[in-house]
């Protein structure tokens, strides 16, 4: 199906990112005093703002995570970006169909502009990717799994939300992007396909989604 607009999660989706950075988050957290496993961070946090740890750790344990943790943890991963990210496979391929086909697209994603900035800098997807294309959940009050960023990135490029598709490839971007009243496909490389069952479409690599979006 031809839509108006394209919208990309980031990580895990262009860049990938998510073993990095949720390796240093179960480490830290378990550094902290929160026994927290690679398997436990990916199931609970992935795809999701850093709000989204604080309010699980205090409702688990009772306990405020320390007040520099958002500063120490995005320095940790920022450093393994420099050193080890990498584009997801197939990612530019896709980019470069789209822009072919002359489909629009933008990402919006749950980490913050400079975490998006610095892993397309080191990868160079910043060459796809202008500030007009970049929405971060810092641009909205709630992060997913509510639909906000997906609405105000459809709102910002100007396209009703039927009209857009959103590529996710975890549970909380699928249930934000179903909460936003757009198709959703699922990316299945990281996350089984069960937990992603509210999508449109699954595929499980990039060169499907290419043919699905063009």
């Amino acid at each position: 199906m031809r839509y108006d607009l394209v919208i990309f999660d980031n990580d895990g989706i262009l860049v990938d990112s998510e073993p990095l950075s949720n390796t240093i988050l179960a480490a830290y957290l378990t550094e902290l005093g929160h026994p927290t496993t690679y398997e436990d961070s990916l199931r609970d946090y992935m795809g999701a703002a850093v709000h989204r740890v604080h309010d699980l750790v205090l409702e688990r344990s009772g306990q405020r995570l320390p007040e520099d943790f958002d500063v120490t943890f995005h320095a940790r991963v920022f450093a393994a970006f420099e050193r080890e990210l990498e584009p997801v496979a197939g990612a530019v391929d896709v980019l470069e169909k789209l822009v072919a086909g002359g489909v629009p697209y933008c990402l919006a994603s749950s980490g913050s502009h400079e975490r998006i900035r610095v892993g397309h800098r080191r990868t160079g997807l910043d060459r796809w990717f202008g500030d007009e294309r970049i929405f971060s959940s810092e641009d909205v009050g709630r992060g997913k799994p509510a639909p906000d960023l997906f609405l105000y990135a459809a709102e910002r490029m100007g396209v009703a939300p039927e009209k857009c598709v959103v590529v996710e490839d975890s549970p909380l971007g699928v249930r934000a992007a179903v909460a936003a009243g757009m198709d959703v496909y699922g990316f299945t490389a990281m996350t089984p396909a069960e937990r992603l069952s509210g999508a449109t479409e699954l595929f499980g690599d990039m060169g499907e989604l290419a043919d699905l979006l063009v």
